[in-house]
């Protein structure tokens, strides 16, 4: 980095040392920029399995909101969680772990210089994208795979597609005829109500994928963040 000249020259060791400060000084508000969009605005987030079948495929990337701000807002106005029926979520299963925060640092610098693809907590095996059948205070049950919900403060249930803002076409799996009921993934669950500050979330393809049925309720701060649009592949870009 520093030729012979500057053995000599004073004035070209100082333009030397501000140039390398200059980089390193950039670097560190690139680093600090992209946490803060990371963390308070949007990430992108790519697909590894198929839970979220047919609508969202292994290896589609999605644009996911940060749910800080919203939650934030939520809780100084003392209004309701920024979500809603049928609302594809990303759920950070490891959110009630508490790490150590030089571990922390060290993962936010990891994702950084290498544009998320490495993490040095686990990888993304603890995120997973799935979509809220259920709000704090509903009560759920299930039929033949599909959820019925009475919303909190009224008195008729409701199937999932009636109460979700858009439409979503689950995989419902055909089981045998003699499965039991009472079997893990037999397609029946018994009603349940939903705490404060609880959601229950489901996959849309309904086979043996884990989510609330085998979780239980996830506590709403679980919920880091919102997919909102696909930008890959090109064929299927959209809101997915």
């Amino acid at each position: 980095m520093f030729n012979k000249s500057l053995q000599y020259s004073v004035a070209a060791q100082k333009r030397e040392w501000h140039r390398v400060m200059r980089v390193v000084l950039t670097v560190v508000m690139l680093f600090i920029l992209y946490n803060a969009i990371h963390s308070f605005l949007f990430s992108v987030w790519v697909i590894r399995g198929d839970s979220m079948q047919p609508g969202i495929r292994s290896g589609d990337r999605l644009l996911v909101v940060s749910s800080r701000l919203p939650f934030l807002f939520a809780g100084i106005t003392g209004g309701d969680i920024p979500y809603r029926h049928g609302h594809l979520v990303l759920v950070d299963k490891s959110r009630p772990v508490r790490h150590n925060r030089l571990l922390i640092v060290a993962d936010s610098v990891v994702r950084f210089f290498t544009a998320q693809q490495v993490s040095v907590i686990g990888g993304g095996e603890h995120l997973h994208v799935k979509r809220i059948a259920a709000l704090p205070g509903d009560e759920i049950s299930m039929a033949n795979f599909v959820m019925r919900v009475r919303p909190a403060g009224t008195p008729f249930a409701l199937t999932e597609f009636e109460l979700a803002v858009r439409p979503y076409y689950p995989t419902i799996p055909q089981m045998p005829e003699l499965w039991d009921m009472t079997l893990p993934f037999s397609g029946y669950m018994n009603g349940i109500v939903l705490g404060p500050g609880q959601s229950f979330v489901v996959s849309d393809d309904r086979s043996d994928t884990n989510d609330s049925r085998t979780w239980g309720p996830v506590d709403t701060r679980t919920i880091v963040g919102r997919p909102v649009f696909r930008f890959w592949p090109p064929s299927r870009i959209g809101i997915p």
